[in-house]
């Protein structure tokens, strides 16, 4: 009998994680053998439990908050398009050594893509100048945007990202404080909320919504939130009221998860199964 692949999320807290009926429900699906659990891991523990686990020649894992930026000193290495963004949300055992990827950026990609949002030559503004907002500057240039704003309110938080990226992407890439919203929401076609201020779980989720110049956006723009709990974020609900297209962050879930099985696997991913296993 073949032995499993196995896997699991490192994260803190990571009880709210999918990931594991997500890739369990892939796996049933294919007839394959695949154990994947949450490893609920503190900050200072996260170097100890990960030797552990590549001790024991586990097959992959993935990252959550708040080890992405982490675990990178742990890794035998990194791919090029994963230090570009700074951060590793999935390892896979390659040719017995631990190599670090991430797949955050093509996730919010593909999902963009299946939403039928249109990237080349898009005008972004991507709220939030975190890890998640790393990726989203590196896919949509990637991708072909032609221009990328990122907008934080720390504005040296949001310097320090741009400054970081110059060099890796080709579009026109600035930063500038959440305050000055007005002025490039009034000219983007693709706004990303890349921060957790919209979670269910944040009692100011409405607050932030609010503080948004949404009805300065053109009438064909297009608003992500990277958020999936809840699907409908307040952003989303502003957006949907001034018709604007949305996207929730449950495509973004999927796609980041489906090629972290395909690179784990070397299976094509079940998609609709996996979008069922989220849903539920």
């Amino acid at each position: 009998m073949t032995d499993p692949i196995r896997l699991g999320i490192f994260g803190f807290p990571v009880a709210h994680s999918k990931s594991p009926e997500m890739h369990r429900a892939a796996a049933r699906a294919l007839g394959i053998a695949l154990e994947y659990d949450r490893f609920e891991v503190g900050p200072d523990d996260l170097a100890t439990e990960v030797k552990a686990k590549h001790d024991e020649r586990i097959d992959g894992y993935n990252l959550t908050v708040p080890h992405k930026q982490a675990v990178i000193t742990l890794l035998d290495d990194v791919v090029a398009g994963a230090r570009a963004i700074g951060a590793v949300n999935t390892v896979v055992l390659t040719d017995d050594r631990y190599v670090g990827h991430n797949t955050d950026a093509p996730g919010l990609v593909r999902s963009l893509e299946e939403a039928e949002v249109r990237i080349d030559e898009a005008r972004v503004v991507i709220v939030g100048a975190g890890g998640a907002a790393r990726a989203a500057v590196v896919g949509l240039a990637d991708a072909g945007a032609a221009e990328i704003a990122v907008l934080a309110r720390r504005p040296e938080q949001g310097d320090a990202l741009v400054e970081s990226l110059v060099g890796f992407v080709e579009c026109t890439l600035e930063a500038a404080p959440l305050s000055e919203a007005d002025w490039h929401f009034d000219s983007a076609t693709l706004v990303v909320q890349a921060t957790s201020a919209t979670l269910g779980s944040n009692p100011r989720a409405n607050e932030f919504a609010a503080m948004l110049p949404i009805d300065a956006l053109p009438p064909d723009a297009a608003v992500v939130d990277m958020v999936y709990e809840p699907l409908k974020t307040a952003v989303l609900m502003r957006a949907e009221a001034r018709g604007l297209k949305v996207v929730d962050g449950l495509g973004m879930l999927l796609y980041q998860g489906a090629i972290a099985f395909e690179m784990w696997t070397g299976l094509p991913a079940p998609l609709e199964v996996m979008r069922e296993a989220l849903r539920h």
